[in-house]
């Protein structure tokens, strides 16, 4: 994992925006093949090993195609699903640990641009972490920062600008907490 400053500003400037950039074109081959190839479990899995540098299981699934932006900076547990049209801006970092679920059209985004124009063409790390045994329902967003608690749900649209609770459900814009898995039982 390249070691680039998180929950700071990164300024176009900087010698790590140029970093950022080299790796994003390094990659593009390999991003190409999960969006546009109609490639096997096995193929998918070997392409994402190379795409973050890291060791993907066996047990992982997605359903391509698959977006995302960087690569390096994305890890995934042991038997995640991801389903189809998952975007995922991981510059910032994003960890997905054992045992998720992720939706068709989930976003996840670990990066943003500072509010004043005079920056803006800068940008914020800010690492997303998806809990143990959590489900990210379709077509949800999850800005950079957030932590999804472990058993957490992510209801269907939602989007998540902050830490979700352990054994919690969210839905709505921005999303709040409308139910403790406990509750469910």
């Amino acid at each position: 994992m390249h070691d680039f400053p998180l929950n700071q500003f990164l300024a176009k400037e900087s010698p790590e925006f140029a970093d950022i950039h080299q790796i994003v074109a390094e990659n593009q081959p390999l991003l190409a093949k999960l969006k546009f190839e109609p490639l096997s479990a096995v193929e998918t899995r070997q392409v994402l090993s190379e795409l973050t540098q890291s060791e993907i299981d066996e047990s992982l699934v997605v359903n391509l195609p698959f977006y995302c932006d960087f690569g390096r900076h994305l890890r995934i547990g042991k038997n995640v699903f991801i389903n189809i049209g998952a975007t995922f801006s991981d510059v910032g970092g994003i960890i997905i640990e054992d045992n998720v679920l992720i939706a068709p059209n989930v976003t996840i985004a670990s990066v943003n641009h500072p509010l004043d124009p005079a920056t803006r063409r800068g940008i914020i790390l800010a690492p997303v972490r998806i809990c143990k045994n959590a489900w990210i329902g379709a077509n949800a967003t999850i800005v950079g920062g957030v932590t999804i608690g472990e058993n957490s749900v992510v209801a269907a649209g939602a989007v998540v600008t902050k830490d979700v609770p352990a054994n919690s459900v969210v839905a709505g814009v921005p999303a709040r907490v409308v139910k403790k898995i406990e509750d469910l039982r």
